[in-house]
């Protein structure tokens, strides 16, 4: 999830945690609500709100940095959990309404992955509560960030084992309907129950006028479509390889050369994106946008090293379910294939992977007992 959306802030446990500007726009409007809600908050934990030093929007603001604190913690343990258990984590990045975890290797147990995090947030929910009550005499303003902080976790954990897919009660669901109807059909279902959860909070957003429910109902909702659409779309691709479906390179483009000679060569090959190779290497990619910004009478003198960009590589031996996870990032239209040393074979684009969607279907169903055949796609690197 790396873009220009996001920014890098840490990194634990060589996990990159990076923050989304979504977090940046709801912060203001959760520290606005927290300082709404701050005199019943501090009724609920048995604390005079007179005993409590500071103005409510700075309690506001602490507590709405602590929810996202304990959303990373949440998320954290997901992650490391994977780790312990072979699965590889590309970071955890903090979204408007919650964090996301995002894998390259899950482990193999999904369900147990999916309870470590509110396992987690509920732990250390009960331990705060249990600490804010010693202190409820003596510091009330420790007691009442402690009470506060624990009550989120427990909020947090709570919430999240709903069977209400993207969140992890639905996928400790979809784990355990897996082993008896496949992942297809069983994230179907639990994306059911998300659909249907989002519906009810929108409902309940609507009649009680509060925005932040509603913004929930909208994540899950379309957390619930993306991750339905995403298995579909992994078992459509099964374990095909970059190096099947890439379009092949005929011959390489140098940084000598003219966007006058591109443009020719593009519109000859039907092609949209070259790779600039030098000394046997990628040094970056010249895309039909990149040469349509240059005036068609000052194409001969522009040179291709000139305005081509940095190019991302996959590997030909990749499995394409993962390169479209990096297709999908802005600046990275396609993909520049290469194989071992770095030489480049041909390009990747969203067209190449729907087109080998398509020809997959065309395959006819397995015969039992017949060995195994080949994928359609021979062009193999």
């Amino acid at each position: 999830m790396g873009s220009r959306t996001t920014f890098r802030v840490a990194t634990i446990g060589g996990i990159p945690i990076r923050i989304h500007v979504t977090f940046l726009i709801v912060l203001p409007f959760l520290a606005f609500s927290f300082g709404q809600s701050f005199v019943g908050a501090a009724r609920l934990a048995g604390i005079p709100p007179e005993r409590l030093g500071g103005p409510p929007w700075a309690w506001g603001l602490a507590l709405a940095v602590a929810l996202f604190a304990s959303v990373l913690v949440h998320e954290l343990a997901h992650s490391l959990y994977a780790v312990r258990r072979g699965g590889k984590v590309r970071g955890i990045t903090l979204l408007m309404i919650g964090g996301v975890s995002e894998l390259a290797a899950p482990p193999r147990s999904e369900a147990l992955m999916a309870l470590a995090g509110p396992a987690t947030s509920l732990a250390l929910g009960g331990a705060f509560i249990g600490v804010a009550r010693l202190f409820r005499g003596e510091l009330p303003n420790v007691s009442f960030a402690v009470f506060y902080l624990g009550q989120l976790n427990l909020w947090l954990g709570a919430f999240n084992l709903l069977p209400a897919f993207p969140m992890d009660g639905g996928r400790v669901l979809r784990g355990a309907l897996t082993r008896r109807m496949g992942p297809v059909r069983a994230t179907r279902i639990a994306a059911r129950f998300g659909r249907g959860f989002a519906v009810v909070f929108a409902m309940l957003g609507f009649l009680t006028a509060n925005v932040l429910l509603l913004l929930v109902s909208f994540v899950v909702y379309a957390g619930a479509e993306g991750e339905a659409r995403d298995v579909e779309l992994r078992a459509a691709l099964g374990d095909l390889r970059v190096g099947d479906v890439a379009s092949p390179l005929t011959s390489e483009l140098g940084a000598g050369d003219t966007l006058l000679a591109v443009a020719d060569r593009m519109r000859r090959e039907r092609r949209t994106a070259y790779p600039v190779v030098g000394e046997g290497r990628v040094v970056g990619i010249v895309t039909a946008h990149a040469v349509r910004r240059v005036p068609a009478e000052r194409r001969g003198d522009v040179l291709a090293g000139e305005v081509a960009r940095e190019a991302t590589l996959a590997a030909a031996s990749d499995r394409v379910v993962d390169a479209l996870h990096v297709l999908g990032r802005p600046g990275a239209p396609e993909l520049v294939v290469v194989v071992d040393g770095g030489r480049p074979v041909g390009t990747l684009s969203q067209l190449d992977v729907e087109r080998a969607i398509e020809l997959r279907e065309l395959e006819p169903p397995p015969v039992a007992g017949a060995a195994p055949h080949d994928a359609p796609f021979t062009r193999r690197a």
